[in-house]
Parts: C-alpha cells; structure tokens; sequence
C-alpha cells in the first residue's frame, strides 16, 4: 500500500480497537512493547497508552512509523481489511514457493484457531470454518447435532489452515485429510473439555465434539 493510500485508509478508517490490533501484531512477530516502541521511535509509555485506552487516536505519521514496525499496514492496523477476504494485493516481485515437512506442518497446526472442515454431503462437498484445537495429535473441535460440521461424523473429511501476511505476501498452509468422528464417551469428552483449548466463537453449549485423525499431512509455504 502507497502512503497516500495508508493516510486514507487513516481519515476513513472504522471504529474499532487500534490497541488490540497493535498488540497482536506485535505478539504475532514476537516482540516486546519497549522493541516495538524503539522500532517505532518512540517512548514506549506511549505504546502502552495506544495498545490500553480505546479512545487513542495517534495521527497519520505515527501510524506510519508502527505500520513499519510491525511489518504490516496501517490499512490492517486500522481494521480497513476487515470485512475483504485475505489475499488481495498482488504478489511479491520473487516469491519462493516451497513444500513443509510433516513435522513443520504439524507444528503450524498445533498454533490452533480458525481451520476449514471439507465435508462431503448428499447435495456435494461443502467448506466450513470450525474453531479447533489440536489434542494427542488429533484435531477436535465442537459443533451441534444436526449441523453441517455434524455430517464429518464417520466420513473422511479434509481440514485447512492457513496464514497470510498481507504486508509482504507471505504464507503458509496446512492440508489434513483423515477420518472424522464423534466422540461420545464422557471420560474422553471430559478430557478434551479439560484441555482443547479453542472455544467456538458463534457461542452456545455445542455440546457434540468431533475429532480427526490426521492420515496424510502436507503443507506449502511462499515467502519473498
């Protein structure tokens, strides 16, 4: 994104939490808030106000300068992006296109949160997003009797992840396909209650769980 673009996106920008994107941003490439604030230059007391007080409304160049910082746009920093699908901009001038081992994959797919069930039906295939965790190797996750995801249950299904970076078009994704089923012992779903650690975010009880055994894990990564 141009700066006369990144100061737009600035003027038009919709409400929303500049601090929790900030913060995560900066979670997601591992920095600290003093690392940040010197790559940003400025005090780092004046981070923690931007990342910690809702109305915090810094001007364009210091949108700028932590959009550098943490490798990103102020498009993103600002939630402009919100509601576009990932993948928009055009790709970098020498990407590198490579494939993942199995045991890098699984290590991506261990970071948990938003997957892609495939799921094949009487009408055809269809693909869903599920909130899932990773458990003893397996993939699980919640949903209702009844559902589209309840139709994994005893069928061999095909799960996704997947990460983009917007910036710099860069990525990364993960392929699982395996048999899928419920799982309807209370010492088991006790146990998975205990330790899945990603909840469905369209709320409710969810009370069925699923799980997937990965059979054949394959991953590509593209970096510039």
């Amino acid at each position: 994104m141009t700066e006369r673009n990144s100061l737009h996106a600035v003027q038009g920008r919709p409400a929303g939490d500049l601090g929790r994107r900030i913060a995560q941003r900066r979670t997601e490439l591992g920095l600290t808030r003093e690392e940040t604030a010197a790559r940003a230059g400025m005090a780092s007391a004046y981070l923690q106000y931007l990342e910690e007080r809702p109305p915090a409304d810094p001007g364009a160049g210091t949108l700028l300068r932590l959009a550098g910082a943490l490798r990103t746009t102020v498009w993103h920093l600002t939630g402009g992006d919100v509601e576009l699908p990932p993948g928009m901009g055009q790709a970098a001038r020498t990407p590198r296109f490579t494939e993942l081992t199995e045991a890098e994959c699984r290590s991506l797919l261990s970071t948990h949160g938003v997957g892609r069930l495939a799921v094949p039906t009487d009408s055809g295939s269809v693909v869903l997003p599920v909130n899932y965790s990773v458990v003893d190797s397996e993939i699980v996750f919640r949903t209702d009797p009844g559902t589209a995801p309840s139709e994994a249950a005893g069928q061999l299904v095909a799960f996704e992840v997947d990460r983009i970076d917007e910036a710099f078009r860069e990525g990364w994704s993960v392929l699982v396909r395996g048999p899928a089923s419920g799982v309807t012992d209370p010492g088991e779903v006790a146990r998975l209650e205990e330790r899945a650690y990603s909840k469905p975010w369209a709320g409710g009880r969810r009370e069925l769980w699923l799980r997937i055994e990965p059979v054949t894990v394959t991953g590509r990564r593209i970096t510039a």
